[in-house]
């Protein structure tokens, strides 16, 4: 037996032709120039027959005759008794021109060549998908029905299959693959494709819920899926089993499968969540018509959806296709395999394969640069109290992984001496100086950094004051609560205001806030400082939701304590447990890296929970805290260090909600 075969270094090519290696003779390929090497990668995989048995024939899709030489034609003229036409696009998401070149141009040329060297039996892989939107049982010896071509891929096929079948000399063969993913012992696949691309959304489940968390999706419908093994094991048979000339196969799962239990038998094999409640997307043709379609038409509806697809990675070209409108008859196919021990296996029993293979070689997350390197290398990074502490540490850092920090705070010569200390290692680092809680100031200092900088591409916002004082002890003391609202609220809002034009005209932004995990835990003495993050927080989530077209974002950091210059005054927090200036910047510079919509704690989440659910019981546990916990010597006026250490009640205290100001 002789072979010629297109696509074999295709998926389901290359695992034919180790099948067909099994069987002896010679075996022709068509390969463009460009892919020779990926065949010798692939001769060397099939073992040491097939580098004497397997020979390459250079041509083209897009040629008539598939490009092959005259001499070739000649030589192969008579020789070759199968002919496995595979080479095509296999994908939902390529646009109308390349489908029609490669499935309809490339299977006439396919057929052309074929007739002219009077091959033996023309095998043509087709797609379930030449069924396109037919509705009920679509049968092997059905093709032509009347049904709907609405996408460009299912067009493509269904013409294809049709020069197939009616231009084809002598003998043909058809099978229609259902949706074909990695091999069911190896869980080897080359793209990301069919369910695959809800892997992302998967990982990202399993990533913030527990295993056991029910969750609520969508019910597309039924879909079939085929491993690569089953589709070759089941064209060689097929292949060669006389009588069955002039027929099309099925090589597809005798039953389909709801989209949703697809989606769980993945989620099981990943220990993700399951989808417990399902809402079949059939609920919403109840609705008024077009009801749905005038919704999704709406701009800002197109960029949610575009926004929550691009997170998951799903191609806005597929959610349509996602749930088959027929079921497929494989009667022709089960009867032709029989006593061949070949089947399509139960997905539960090879669903761990595929997600290994995927999670280990095709996750989308494996080749992007998630480097803090590669996040800030070459911009330029404006952040504000960066003449000591978490300011200072973050500027060092961003200015070692290349990019190019903004210093700003009030004191110059202590911005000179970070200046200085950065170029001393290698780095380039600018000094303004501005009070951040003068409009004034903050005007000057936007129009003297945009006139010597061509853009500011990060904002790190870190000034800012802290107050800690019962509000026993504020009842005189107003400007308390104005001079912390009028730099962490006012004078942070005023400099983003200066900056995010320029940002949202760039469509590129990033803006960081240093927020407080007393935003979320509530401490006792905290009033003036956590209304103003808590006001920042607001201001920053409203306006996130507006700059966010624009490819503007924000990050909002709820710090734990730190241990800064602005703690100092509360001797007793000298006992307590807090982060460094270090570890602080470690935080911004995991901001500025992978942008999220916030940092937080996992106390300070547990404490922002537990606040919604249980408020009265919340207060009863704070104010035991505000009991335990005394103003210090500098809140009631009194001079420092008459202060005792903290009690060992205190400090059981801290370390149980470690990170929460006291």
């Amino acid at each position: 037996m002789n072979y010629f075969v297109t696509g074999a270094t295709g998926f389901i090519g290359r695992h034919l032709v180790e099948r067909l290696l099994d069987r002896g003779g010679e075996i022709h390929v068509l390969v463009r120039e460009g892919s020779l090497g990926r065949l010798e990668n692939l001769i060397d995989r099939w073992g040491p027959e097939a580098a004497g048995r397997v020979h390459p024939l250079i041509g083209d899709l897009t040629k008539p005759r598939l490009g092959v030489s005259d001499e070739e034609i000649a030589a192969l003229t008579g020789n070759v008794d199968h002919f496995f036409h595979l080479a095509a696009v296999y994908d939902m998401t390529a646009d109308e021109e390349s489908n029609r070149i490669a499935n309809v141009e490339g299977t006439r040329h396919a057929v052309e060549l074929a007739n002219t060297i009077d091959a033996g039996i023309f095998h043509h892989t087709s797609s379930i998908a030449a069924a396109g939107q037919f509705k009920g049982l679509f049968r092997e010896d059905m093709f032509d029905e009347g049904q709907r071509l609405d996408h460009p891929y299912h067009r493509t096929k269904f013409e294809a299959e049709e020069i197939a079948r009616t231009q084809t000399k002598g003998p043909w063969r058809v099978y229609r693959p259902a949706i074909v993913v990695g091999n069911s012992k190896t869980g080897e696949m080359d793209k990301i494709d069919g369910p695959y691309y809800f892997f992302t959304a998967i990982k990202m489940a399993r990533h913030y819920l527990p295993g056991w968390f029910p969750l609520v999706g969508p019910e597309f419908g039924y879909t079939n899926i085929v491993p690569v093994d089953f589709v070759a094991a089941a064209m060689d048979h097929i292949a060669h089993q006389p009588g069955l000339d002039g027929r099309a196969f099925h090589l597809a799962a005798p039953k389909s499968l709801r989209s949703g239990d697809v989606v769980n038998a993945f989620a099981t094999a990943a220990h993700a969540p399951q989808l417990s409640v399902r809402i079949d997307a059939k609920i919403l043709k109840a609705l008024p018509k077009g009801t749905i379609s005038m919704l999704m038409a709406l701009p800002a509806m197109r960029g949610v959806r575009r926004a929550i697809l691009a997170d998951f990675g799903i191609p806005e070209e597929v959610l349509g296709y996602i749930g088959l409108t027929a079921e497929f008859d494989t009667r022709d196919t089960e009867r032709a395999l029989a006593g061949s021990g070949i089947s399509v296996p139960p997905l539960e029993t090879y669903a761990d394969k595929l997600w290994d293979y995927w999670e280990r070689n095709l996750d989308p997350d494996l080749f992007k640069d998630r480097s803090f390197e590669g996040a800030v290398n070459g911009k330029t990074v404006l952040i504000t109290g960066a003449s000591s502490g978490i300011g200072k540490a973050a500027a060092m850092k961003i200015a070692k992984a290349g990019g190019i920090p903004i210093l700003v705070a009030r004191n110059m010569e202590k911005l000179e001496q970070t200046k200085q200390q950065i170029e001393d290692t290698g780095g380039t680092a600018y000094a303004y100086s501005a009070d951040l809680s003068d409009t004034d100031s903050i005007d000057d200092l936007v129009d003297r950094v945009l006139t010597d900088h061509a853009a500011v591409e990060i904002l790190v916002n870190n000034a800012g004051r802290s107050i800690r004082r019962s509000i026993a002890l504020s009842y005189d003391r107003f400007h308390d609560f104005e001079r912390t609202m009028q730099l962490n609220y006012l004078g942070t809002i005023k400099l983003i205001m200066g900056l995010l034009p320029h940002m949202r005209e760039r469509r590129s932004g990033h803006v960081v806030n240093i927020s407080s995990i007393g935003v979320q835990t509530n401490p006792p003495r905290f009033s003036a400082y956590v209304a103003s993050k808590a006001a920042l927080d607001a201001w920053t989530r409203v306006v996130g939701s507006e700059s966010i077209g624009d490819d503007v974002h924000f990050t909002t950091i709820h710090m734990p304590l730190v241990r800064t210059p602005m703690i100092a005054p509360t001797k007793i927090y000298d006992s307590f447990p807090t982060i460094s200036p270090d570890e602080a910047a470690d935080l911004i510079c995991e901001a500025i890296r992978a942008q999220p919509k916030q940092i937080n704690t996992r106390l300070g989440t547990f404490g922002e929970v537990s606040y919604a659910l249980f408020p009265k019981a919340v207060d009863q546990i704070l104010s035991t805290a505000y009991k335990v916990f005394p103003d210090s010597a500098a809140a009631k006026g009194e001079k420092p260090g008459g202060e005792e250490a903290a009690s060992t009640e205190q400090v059981a205290l801290a370390h149980l909600m470690r990170g929460v100001h006291w």
